[in-house]
């Protein structure tokens, strides 16, 4: 049974709202999926982790996203978060989250302060992903692996948690109806796997209206 999907009004987190929330607040125990249909078992698909960057900036939060690059077998030309596959060394989800980061952006995990996690993200396209959320605090430099990464960019985090601007739209995929979130911001369009992990964002940090705060 799917969860059913609250919908409130915006919310506004700063950093220190952020904190207590991901001390305090228990954790999502269902995923609302960007896209809908049928999943492989999690038995059959590829641990993956990914970092939902949070940069604590002065003029308010965003989020940073990279523009994968078209030619990438895998999600090419979409907006995703930093991250991939968990390879054998890879100790935890924040381990292959940060690792994967490092080399996909460059950033440093001296700048990432680990929060906490969402809950697992399984795609039709065979992965059983982990977001883990981090606060990033500037100054930083980035660096983009000119393979992977086509663009890196930021985006309000206030827009992103604003549930009017998490829209439905629909396509025909291998001859069926296929429902799925995006969020659109300066052009840019943010859907599937990527939107449904920012929705369990916001549906996480509604808990309580940010716990604690």
């Amino acid at each position: 049974m799917r969860p059913k999907l609250r919908r409130g009004p915006p919310l506004r987190p700063d950093a220190q709202r952020l904190r207590r929330h991901f001390a305090r607040a228990a954790p999502l125990r269902e995923s609302v999926y960007g896209d809908d249909g049928a999943r492989p078992g999690a038995e059959a698909l590829t641990p993956a982790s990914v970092l939902v960057p949070i940069v604590a900036r002065e003029a308010g939060p965003t989020i940073l996203f990279t523009q994968r690059s078209a030619h990438l077998k895998d999600h090419s030309g979409q907006v995703s978060f930093p991250g991939g596959r968990a390879a054998a060394g890879d100790a935890s989800p924040e381990a292959t989250a940060l690792r994967e980061t490092l080399e996909e952006i460059g950033l440093a995990p001296r700048h990432v302060e680990l929060l906490g996690r969402l809950p697992e993200y399984h795609t039709r396209t065979g992965f059983r992903i982990t977001p883990v959320v981090g606060l990033v605090m500037p100054p930083f430099e980035l660096r983009a692996d000119a393979y992977e990464v086509e663009e890196i960019f930021e985006v309000p985090l206030e827009f992103l948690l604003d549930p009017a601007n998490h829209q439905r739209h629909s396509r025909v995929w291998q001859g069926e109806l296929r429902w799925f979130f995006v969020m659109e911001y300066g052009g840019r369009r943010i859907w599937g796997a990527t939107a449904g992990m920012l929705v369990n964002l916001y549906r996480y940090l509604s808990q309580g209206r940010l716990a604690g705060s």
